[in-house]
């Protein structure tokens, strides 16, 4: 069995826990929390048998074989660094960096240690994502032309000094959610040659809505994210002979509908829990052959994606105070 451990003891952590329960191959031995009553109060609900008041205890503890990182952004670099360097293996929360220079650094530090590490993209392994690429990518639909995606939800009555309406903890939608139609595009389409881009600001700084328009050499896609409003959540994905709709939440789906030469077809593919059991399994697989990253969701997908989102970020002036 592979042993874990959590770092950080908030709503992803929860979730994680629960879905790592449904999944084969590992359980969970070890949570750190800043607080120790936290820990240990997390440590009782899941059957963890170490609960740690720091993350260095658990970075040097000889209990756990891999971390799974689940702090919020501005941590994600200096503590899967950290964690790596002691030797551990790191599946850390998206997005895995702030910045290209910070994710340029922990895969250094990843290949330097030799240890496994991977981005924890989770949409990437869901069963139909992993379906309606294989449908792309085989020609069902023909050439894609266009492609929509969106995720928002209404945040602004949230605490300012909470993750995501503070910017000293890179706060707003684009590195929280928009990365999620950012990385739909850049699967089924690639790198963009151009992006254009807008966004909204909110009183303490923040970017809370962002419009993309990525174009390629015969397709465009168009990307949203916000915090002010909900949106659909029906990803589209339209090509010379048909679309596919991948059903709301996209990003976290269980089915599609194929639409092909005016014939429509509704496709339940299902998922175990909440869905992160997939990237779970994913990480247990590689460990066992090994490997150092993953081939579905690799160190240069993970660059790739972050300086996309560099990009977006330059063309609308997102900038934290700490960089």
């Amino acid at each position: 069995m592979i042993k874990w451990g959590i770092v950080g003891a908030g709503n992803i952590a929860h979730s994680f826990s629960k879905d790592l329960a449904l999944a084969s191959g590992g359980e969970l031995t070890a949570v750190a929390s800043r607080n120790l009553d936290k820990a240990r109060s997390f440590a009782k609900e899941y059957g963890v048998p170490n609960a740690f008041g720091s993350y260095e205890e658990l970075f040097n503890s000889d209990m756990v074989d891999v971390i799974y990182i689940a702090t919020p952004h501005t941590t994600h670099a200096k503590l899967s660094i950290a964690a790596m360097k002691a030797g551990k293996s790191v599946l850390c929360e998206k997005p895995v960096g702030v910045n290209k220079n910070e994710v340029e650094e922990m895969i250094k530090v990843a290949k330097e240690s030799n240890v496994f590490f991977m981005e924890a993209l989770w949409t990437r392994f869901n069963p139909t994502i992993k379906k309606v690429k294989e449908i792309v990518d085989n020609g069902t639909i023909g050439d894609i032309g266009y492609l929509h995606a969106d995720f928002a939800f209404y945040a602004l009555d949230r605490d300012e000094n909470g993750r995501l309406l503070n910017p000293d903890l890179a706060g707003g939608s684009l590195l929280d959610i928009g990365i999620y139609p950012i990385f739909l595009s850049y699967l089924m389409l690639g790198i963009p040659k151009d992006i254009k881009a807008s966004a909204n600001f909110y009183k303490t700084g923040v970017e809370v809505q962002t419009s993309m328009i990525f174009d390629y050499d015969d397709a465009q896609s168009i990307l949203y994210s916000g915090l002010n409003s909900n949106s659909e959540m029906k990803a589209q994905i339209a090509g010379s002979k048909g679309s596919i709709f991948v059903h709301p939440r996209w990003h976290e789906a269980s089915g599609y509908t194929l639409e092909v030469d005016g014939d429509s077809s509704v496709v339940e593919v299902g998922k175990v829990g909440k869905g992160y059991t997939y990237e779970i399994e994913e990480v247990h697989n590689c460990l066992n052959a090994g490997k150092t990253e993953s081939d579905l969701w690799s160190h240069k997908n993970s660059m790739d994606l972050i300086e996309i989102m560099d990009t977006v970020r330059n063309k609308v002036g997102i900038v934290f105070p700490f960089e």
